[in-house]
């Protein structure tokens, strides 16, 4: 009973974790998509496009959001219920086999939902039928090895780690420069380095969000211009040549703008 009830606990927060997350990344998504078709449409914070978009991710597409985050939220749940159990000598063996397969489907699922909300946010695709046509794209146009060396992900996450160790000695120096600050908790000798985790755990979260946001945009930036580079060039010239110039120098061998 009790185990039962741990694991809808934690299926419960990831889901909804997930849900609200996802709900971001397809509002910016959509966003962006705007901004490429019809730039005056989404030329502020919250322009017309920024509007629609969230309207669209908290309406038709929140069924499509709500099941791959649930596919997530199930594996992660799993995962975490599978490390409540590694410090037991009897299973640390099978329980850290289970962590490594869980989380390489976790993975899996990560990076189809990656771009599969790509198309759920630009064309308003159910999950399934976005999954399938995204990936269908980047064969067509000879993208599927490109985006498997993306690493603007990895860039995010660097950012982010950067952002959590200055928020981090930020506190420090709050607690140095203040006795008194962290009195209340009673952390004893460890108050400083205490002081350093909470900074660092408030900047890794406020810094993942904003990341997200910044991450999302680069996914429906590099679906946009896989599939309608056209638009691009006609609505925003100078950096359609910048990005022309810029592929050429890193794909010289792959020539898909006609």
């Amino acid at each position: 009973g009790n185990w039962g009830l741990l694991v809808g606990l934690l299926f419960s927060y990831y889901w909804v974790f997930n849900v609200l997350f996802n709900t971001l990344v397809v509002t910016t998504i959509g966003t962006v998509g705007t901004w490429w078709v019809a730039p005056e449409e989404a030329n502020s914070c919250c322009s017309q496009g920024f509007r629609d978009s969230l309207f669209r991710s908290t309406t038709y597409s929140f069924g499509s959001i709500c099941l791959g985050s649930l596919l997530v939220a199930f594996i992660q749940a799993l995962r975490a219920l599978v490390g409540s159990v590694k410090n037991n000598e009897d299973c640390t063996c099978l329980a850290c086999i289970l962590d490594c397969f869980l989380g390489c489907i976790e993975g899996a699922l990560e990076y189809l939902n990656k771009w599969a909300y790509a198309f759920v946010g630009l064309y308003g695709m159910n999950y399934v039928e976005a999954g399938r046509s995204v990936f269908e794209l980047f064969e067509t146009k000879g993208w599927s090895s490109i985006i498997s060396d993306d690493l603007c992900d990895r860039v995010l996450e660097l950012i982010c780690v950067g952002v959590g160790l200055l928020t981090g000695l930020i506190g420090v120096l709050f607690a140095y420069s203040d006795d008194q600050l962290l009195e209340a908790l009673d952390l004893g000798d460890y108050e400083k380095l205490d002081a350093f985790f909470i900074g660092l755990i408030i900047g890794l979260v406020f810094s993942s969000i904003l990341m997200s946001v910044v991450g999302a945009g680069v996914n429906a930036v590099i679906v946009c211009f896989c599939d309608s580079p056209q638009e691009f060039e006609a609505n925003h010239p100078e950096l359609s040549l910048e990005m022309r110039d810029a592929w050429v120098l890193a794909w010289p061998e792959l020539v898909i703008f006609e």
